[in-house]
């Protein structure tokens, strides 16, 4: 939902938020009482690409709904260690 600034007479300037379809031109002034009409005002648009909003969504979205694990992950194969021929190396202590 879009908000609207919204500045009266006196000057005081306070912010409300209406859907498209019912924003009024005028509206009562909320810190004086007094008749408030819209005011133009740049858009709030944001330069955060769509990436940037996926890591907000999913870091919000997992406060609530964290992922749930079953198992423990896999480790993959294990690496074995080379073995030399050398005959000097069979000597050598093995760990």
């Amino acid at each position: 939902m879009p908000s609207y600034s919204f500045r009266c007479e006196a000057g005081c300037r306070y912010d409300a938020m209406y859907s498209m379809a019912e924003v009024p031109k005028t509206a009562e002034c909320r810190v004086c009482g007094a008749e408030a009409r819209r005011a133009v005002t740049a858009p709030h648009l944001s330069g955060a690409g769509s990436s940037a909003f996926k890591l907000v969504d999913s870091a919000a979205r997992s406060a609530h709904e964290p992922q749930v694990v079953g198992s423990l992950p896999t480790a993959g194969p294990a690496k074995r260690q080379p073995v030399t021929r050398n005959p000097l190396h069979a000597k050598l202590p093995r760990p």
